[in-house]
């Protein structure tokens, strides 16, 4: 059965599911979608052109919906589209897309932090994790699985790669790889995000190219092209061929490594990852890189 307080004030034309929680002082404006076993704790905003899926709990003061923070932005606007199962934690702030037909769009099963922001046209996939006080300008696109770490600064147009770590108060103003991470201190990649990828079920095998074609991108002596090219025909259906898939579509260029390492070695494995998940002695040193 939905349950709305009496001091909430709803739209006559905002379409409401069953089994929907509203709670004290929040407002659900025209044109607008709550789904099925949403929970919205008081004081919450879902604005004009909202569309929320299924089972997502929203709580205190978030604002979703509110129009772009662009001085072009006009009054005819794209929308806000949320997937199933997220979880929208305090003061965070969604913003709609800045044209009719350009939406933001929110994925499944994610998890925004307390005072978030997602600018307009913003796209984030399924099971990231964006953590307090992210700031995601517009157009940003932040695949599935990602982690985005506190007060991270994300410029407009950037994108953050699947299965990526971005550390604390990092500011991204170029794409971030995917499965790499990000030190916050540099704001350069300083590795792969093995602890994220072996939570994720990437195998010891998968573990092992993603490090080969790591060391081909980020630590040998070829051009970005001929690495990439390289990648692709060394990969072709591994999970390490989505470096190459990804970054032949930046239009940022992708953050570097803190320690290029130039003359490495990239034509046989020299790091293994074992079954049980110990690391050989080599590998141990070569963490950071």
């Amino acid at each position: 059965m939905t349950q709305i307080h009496p001091s909430a004030i709803i739209h006559d034309s905002a379409e409401i599911g069953e089994n929907v929680t509203i709670g004290p002082f929040c407002v659900v404006e025209e044109n607008t979608k709550i789904g099925d076993g949403c929970e919205l704790n008081s004081f919450v905003s879902i604005k004009q052109g909202t569309r929320l899926g299924a089972n997502n709990k929203v709580h205190e003061h978030a604002v979703i919906g509110g129009p772009p923070q662009h001085l072009r932005a006009g009054s005819d606007l794209g929308d806000v589209i949320v997937g199933t199962g997220n979880v929208i934690r305090e003061f965070t702030t969604i913003h709609r897309g800045l044209a009719p037909g350009k939406n933001t769009v929110i994925g499944d099963n994610n998890l925004l932090m307390v005072q978030a922001h997602v600018g307009h046209d913003t796209i984030i996939g399924n099971n990231t994790i964006i953590t307090n006080n992210v700031l995601l300008g517009g157009h940003v696109i932040i695949e599935d699985r990602a982690y985005v770490s506190g007060a991270v600064a994300v410029h407009q147009f950037c994108r953050i790669g699947r299965n990526a770590m971005v550390g604390g108060q990092a500011h991204v103003v170029q794409d971030v790889a995917p499965y790499v991470t990000v030190d916050g201190c540099s704001s350069l990649v300083v590795g792969l995000n093995i602890i994220g990828l072996k939570r994720s079920g990437f195998s010891a095998e998968q573990l092992s190219e993603l490090k080969r074609a790591y060391r081909i991108i980020f630590r040998s002596n070829l051009t970005n092209r001929e690495a990439l090219e390289r990648v692709r025909r060394e990969f072709p259906s591994s999970p390490a061929v989505h470096f190459a898939d990804f970054l032949a579509e930046s239009e940022r260029g992708f953050i570097q490594a803190r320690s290029r390492g130039r003359g490495v070695d990239v034509s046989r494995p020299q790091l293994r990852v074992l079954s049980n998940e110990k690391e050989t002695t080599a590998d141990t040193s070569r963490r950071a890189g």
